[in-house]
Parts: structure tokens; sequence; C-alpha cells
């Protein structure tokens, strides 16, 4: 039982990482007829959200750079959209909203008007109307507001709706990352998260989310009617973002709305301090429950031991000595059906025409002896949302990135103790040690398994000590250092008690 459930954690993994894989090269049916239901809802005036058509690269001289002191906002004037955000805390890592915060109307091109520390403002005026983008900076982490003002120029009533791009997601294939993507939208009573490849118009949104690995834009309108839309503008690109309700403009008459917008990392400290809510961007899938748990836990740590990596160790450490009382029980179940092994392999002999009678039998040698078959498995059945929830936080974690262990550059990316001149099949042109002790820890564990069991041990039982450690080294091989930490240190803690236990006769 212990085997297969070793091997059921194996191929669990393994899932993981190929469903990963495919997820982030499949691409959704084209459904133009869920486009046009979008583009002619009552919700959404049809003249004033058409379906794009993806813009050309903008050209660098119209391209602006508001320089911050921990980011840095690349502008595009004549749209008056943001390129994307440089975040210069994080290795510069570049944040692409590829035109975020554009006002989806093809006739508008903007001219700068200001542009400082405080504040960055755009103009278009023409077709009988002004139109005042004002994007305000607070001295906040990540925090802005944006400002739209329309003002009616012109001897006739105007009707506006002007539709705002939040952003574009790419989920193209030769975007290495773009199984991170996805989209979060808080409704008047409930949080959902839509599929981001295909169309949907929704109602009523209080604030709406998209993030990438490490980063997130949030959005947040001041008026309570806006909507949201999903729309895809191609077979690779999604375009997330809000349209409110058709405004009737009189001559002379201004109307403006306020939005309240984070640009920043998927960190707790910066978007809990800026509304609590918008903590639900952060979502680490079924287990999302125990991965908050998890991601507290690790900043608690942290601020203890000062250093992400021992962080990772010291939050194993706590993790195993809160399930060791159901390990002992494991290995006390386990020595139990080692025990009574050679009375097992009588009976199968005995019965081996008979499923039915040695299945009997069996159970029946279990409950005389008051041995229970599957409690050697509860802990290691734990293990499996633990580690899966672990692993959504750590692979997910910014702070991670660029974070140093002992040999370890970043524990965001495989250790990479060494680096070779030449890629081999699988192991690719780095050693990476963690796994490899991983492995070597497992055989070990297998190996002393199988000495407590004696000479009886089948031929099969034999393979599977030499295939899993394999298949597991196979697994982590190429995972971030901080999930591969996390799972070493537990499997050695694992194995000094069985060491310890062995001893006992």
């Amino acid at each position: 039982m212990d085997k297969r459930l070793i091997l059921a954690i194996a191929l669990s993994l393994l899932v993981l990482l190929l469903w990963s894989a495919l997820v982030a090269r499949l691409q959704p049916i084209d459904n133009k007829e869920v486009t046009e239901k979008i583009l002619k809802s009552s919700l959404v005036s049809s003249n004033q959200i058409t379906p794009s058509l993806t813009p050309a690269e903008p050209p660098s001289s119209s391209l602006i750079t508001l320089s911050k002191k921990d980011w840095e906002i690349i502008f595009i004037e004549p749209q008056a959209a943001i390129k994307e955000v440089v975040f210069k805390a994080y290795q510069s890592y570049k944040f692409s909203l590829q035109y975020g915060l554009l006002i989806e109307d093809k006739n508008l091109v903007f001219k700068k008007e200001n542009i400082s520390q405080q504040s960055a403002t755009f103009v278009y005026q023409g077709m009988g109307k002004r139109i005042t983008k004002r994007y305000l900076f607070s001295d906040s982490d990540y925090n802005l507001d944006l400002e739209i003002e329309v003002e009616n120029l012109s001897q006739q009533a105007i009707s506006i709706n002007l539709p705002l791009v939040l952003g574009v997601l790419n989920f193209g294939r030769e975007q290495t990352q773009a199984r991170f993507q996805d989209v979060t939208v808080a409704l008047s009573e409930k949080i959902i998260r839509p599929n981001a490849r295909k169309d949907s118009l929704l109602e009523k949104v209080k604030f709406l989310g998209l993030r990438d690995r490490y980063f997130c834009a949030i959005i947040e309108p001041e008026a309570k009617d806006e909507n949201g839309f999903i729309k895809r503008i191609n077979p690779q690109q999604t375009e997330i973002g809000l349209v409110g309700k058709e405004i009737l403009l009189n001559p002379g008459q201004t109307a403006k709305e306020k939005f309240h917008i984070y640009l920043g990392p998927q960190e707790l400290r910066f978007i809990r301090q800026l509304n609590p809510d918008w903590t639900a961007v952060m979502y680490y899938g079924a287990f999302d429950f125990i991965a908050q748990i998890l991601l507290r836990a690790l900043e608690a740590v942290y601020r203890i031991v000062h250093n992400w990596g021992w962080a990772v160790v010291v939050l194993s450490l706590v993790i195993y000595l809160i399930l060791y009382p159901l390990t002992i029980k494991q290995m006390r179940s386990m020595k139990q059906m080692q025990a009574l092994q050679p009375i097992t392999e009588e009976l199968k002999k005995t019965y081996k025409d008979n499923p039915q009678k040695l299945n009997k039998e069996t159970m029946e040698l279990y409950r005389k002896h008051k041995v229970n078959p599957l409690g050697g498995c509860l802990p290691m059945v734990l293990q499996i949302p633990i580690f899966f929830a672990l692993y959504q936080v750590l692979i997910r974690y910014i702070v991670l990135k660029g974070a140093s262990f002992l040999w370890i550059k970043d524990l965001s990316e495989p250790d990479r103790l060494y680096i070779l001149a030449v890629s081999l099949p699988i192991v690719g042109n780095e050693i990476n040690i963690l796994p490899i002790l991983i492995s070597i820890g497992m055989f070990l564990q297998q190996k002393l398994s199988m000495r407590s069991m004696g000479t009886g041990s089948s031929e099969q039982q034999r393979l599977m000590t030499m295939l899993m450690p394999v298949m597991f080294g196979f697994i982590f091989y190429h995972m971030p250092a901080g999930v591969v930490l996390y799972w070493f240190v537990n499997n050695l803690l694992m194995l000094i008690n069985q060491l310890q236990i062995s001893r006992v006769k």
C-alpha cells in the first residue's frame, strides 16, 4: 500500500507538470458568435466597442518614460496608454500590459499635456468633444488613480461610451509564462475567475484584475454601474477591461469617471494596505485555503530568520512536526504489516485460485492483530494538498525571485550548482544537486524498507526501489529551487526518522 501511494504521488506530480505545460500550448476555438453577442449587447454601445485588431508595435518616438523611485512607467502617447511597467526593485522585471488603460476608440489620438512625478495628463480634442486622461500618482506603493473627463464642445447632444482596456493577456506559444496568466473579477456578491480565453461580458463589476506569474494589474471604478468584458482580439491575445453605461452629454456638459488602480507585485503587504479585497487576485487554485495559510506562515518565519531559504527550511520542519504523530503511526503500521508479511505470503499461496477467500482471510488476519492496512497512508495523503498548495505559493512568490540561499542564486529557478558546456538529454546544461540528493534519499529509504522486509521481497518491489527515486528526480529536476528545497528537507527528516525506527527491534 505504501509503495502504491508513493507511486500515486509521483504520478500526480508528473500530471501537474505535464498539465501546466499543456495549458500553455492550448489555444481556444475562435467563437465569433459570442464576440458579436458582446459587441451588440445593450450594455455596450455597438459603435463604441468594436472588434479589435492587434495594434502595431508603437514607434519609440511615441513612448514616454516616467521614472519614479521603485518603478518606471512607459506610456504610449497617442493612446494615452501604458505599454509596460518596469520594477526596479525586482531585477527590472517588465510587466507588459501592451496598451493598458486604453480608451477603446480608434479615432482618439492623444497628446501629452503634462508629465510630472505627481501626474501625467493626456488630451484629445476633436469631433466635438475634449477628452482628458489624467494619471494621479500617490506616495503609496504601486498605487495610482485614473481620471477620465469628457466635455461636449459641440452644439448638440452627444452619446458617450468609452470602454477602458485594463490590459492584454498573451497566450502565444512563444510566451513561456503564459500558463500563469489569469483574470479575477469581483462581482457584487462573489469572486469569479472566468476563462481568459473566451469572450464574456460581466455585469456590475466591483473590481477586476489580471496577472502574470509575479505581477498584477487591478482596477476598481468609483462608479457602481460598470461592467467587465473579456474579448479575444486574435487567437493568441485577449483584452480585459471595463465599460460603463452610455451617457448623454448636452452641449457644454462635462462627465467624469475615476478609477483606482494597482500595478505591482503579488505581495500581500502592498495589496492589503491599499484594499484587502484586492488580495483575491492572489489565488492558488484548488488548495487556495491551505496556500493562503502557508503563505502567511512563510512570511512570519521570514520576519524571524531574514532569509527566504531558511524560511522554507523552517516551514518544512514545522509542517513535518505537525504531521509527526501521524508519521509515527505510519511507521508503526508499516512495521506491523512487514511482521505479518510471511503469513500473508502463505495465504497468497494457499488461496491463489480464490481471490475472494484470500481477501477475507487477509482482512481477518489484520483484524486479529489489530492492524489497519490504511494506517500508513494518511500522512502521505495529507502531504499531497500541502505540497500542491506550497508549490503554487513558491512558484509564484515574487520575493523568491533573486533570493539566494547557500549555493542557490535564485530560489525561483533550479539550483544550478554547475553549468555544463554542452546540453544533455533531460538534464540539459545544468547540474541541479537538490533533485539528485532527493533521489539518493529516496533510494536509501527504499533500501531500508526492503531490508526490514527480509528476503521475501518480490522482484517487482526491488524494481520499484530503483524506479521511484529516478522518477522523483526527473519530476523535481527543473522545478524552482524553493519548491525542491521543501521536499528535500521533508525527505531528509523522513529518512532520519526511518533510520531511528529501523534500529528499534
